[in-house]
């Protein structure tokens, strides 16, 4: 179970770090590559985003990155293929990242159990609220896959209530209004939030949406159980290449 997992680590450290890839950017070999360097500079989960044409959630970064996956030809079946290589060779957690159309066109139980027979442990599905896609919900819990919910500082305690309700794993705790890869200022107007999140569920908590140094996975120590670093470790895979995204993720710790 993911939340058993998060619980057992977060024993021996004051902070977990998931990353986030997107599968085929800028192709499948250097996917590979990424993922074997940031589980050795030490990344304890990471997200395997499927790309997407219109990923609505995403800033500017990431949106890059699935055009040009997409530009190159990655395709679903490619990704699940890369995805499961990736979730045999090497021993964290592994999720899923992407947008329901994608679910919807593929078959929501059917990629279910693919990507719990890939090794996939659990999935973020930014739009597919509860509510409206209950199927979704569903098929994970039947194949013992994380369903993970999004909290944000506009979320009601009512909201989050019911989101936690229908979600295992952790939260994800969206650090401001806007799309991924925007600067967040991580200071103590996100504590009244993060205490929210907090009494909403039991859940583990990540946080991401702007995580970028040392000094903002500091502040998060003893708040959230996870800082999530999506668009600045793709800024340092385009700058400066993949070894130098595993001196970047070694020196957050």
């Amino acid at each position: 179970m993911l939340e058993s997992y998060i619980r057992k680590q977060r024993e021996n450290k004051k902070i977990l770090l998931m990353t986030h890839i997107v599968l085929g950017y800028p192709d499948f070999e250097t996917s590979l590559e990424l993922a074997r360097t940031m589980v050795a500079a030490g990344v304890d989960l990471m997200e395997l985003q499927i790309p997407f044409s219109e990923p609505i959630a995403d800033g500017p970064v990431i949106l890059k990155a699935n055009q040009e996956a997409l530009k190159a030809g990655a395709r679903l079946a490619q990704c699940q293929q890369v995805a499961q290589e990736i979730t045999a060779s090497l021993d964290i957690p592994f999720l899923y990242m992407s947008y329901y159309n994608i679910l919807f066109k593929y078959g929501v139980d059917r990629f279910a159990e693919d990507a719990a027979a890939h090794g996939i442990k659990g999935m973020i599905v930014p739009d597919a609220p509860p509510e409206e896609a209950p199927e979704y919900v569903t098929a994970l819990r039947e194949r013992n896959l994380s369903p993970i919910q999004l909290f944000t500082p506009k979320t009601t305690d009512e909201r989050m209530s019911y989101l936690a309700g229908n979600a295992s794993g952790f939260i994800y705790c969206v650090a401001r209004k806007g799309v991924t890869g925007q600067n967040t200022a991580f200071s103590s107007e996100l504590d009244g939030y993060l205490d929210r999140c907090r009494q909403a569920t039991n859940l583990p908590l990540a946080l991401g949406f702007g995580v970028k140094d040392k000094d903002d996975i500091d502040f998060l120590r003893g708040k959230v159980d996870i800082a999530v670093l999506g668009s600045s470790a793709i800024r340092v895979l385009e700058d400066k290449g993949v070894e130098a995204v595993g001196d970047y993720i070694s020196s957050l710790r």
